[in-house]
């Protein structure tokens, strides 16, 4: 079975650190689909940036249609997040 050493919200530091902040700020806490990019900070920076545009950025979908559709897949795909 494959695993991800995930660099859990105490032991983050620099950029990681910033993320992680952000993320409690946002969201009250920092999700494992975070965490499990955190070996990578830039890699999750651009997934946060990524996630951004297309849930706050301009689209014929209202932002309620957007968060159904995230909801659908998620659950088509099995996430319990």
């Amino acid at each position: 079975m494959s695993w991800i050493r995930l660099v859990r919200p105490g032991e983050a530091t620099g950029k990681l650190r910033e993320l992680y902040d952000a993320a409690v700020k946002r969201a009250g806490r920092v999700y494992q689909i975070l965490q499990v990019q955190s070996p990578n900070p830039r890699a999750l920076d651009a997934s946060l940036e990524l996630y951004k545009a297309l849930m706050h950025g301009p689209s014929p979908l209202s932002r309620r249609e957007r968060e159904l559709l995230a909801v659908v897949v998620s659950r088509s795909n099995d996430c319990h997040y």
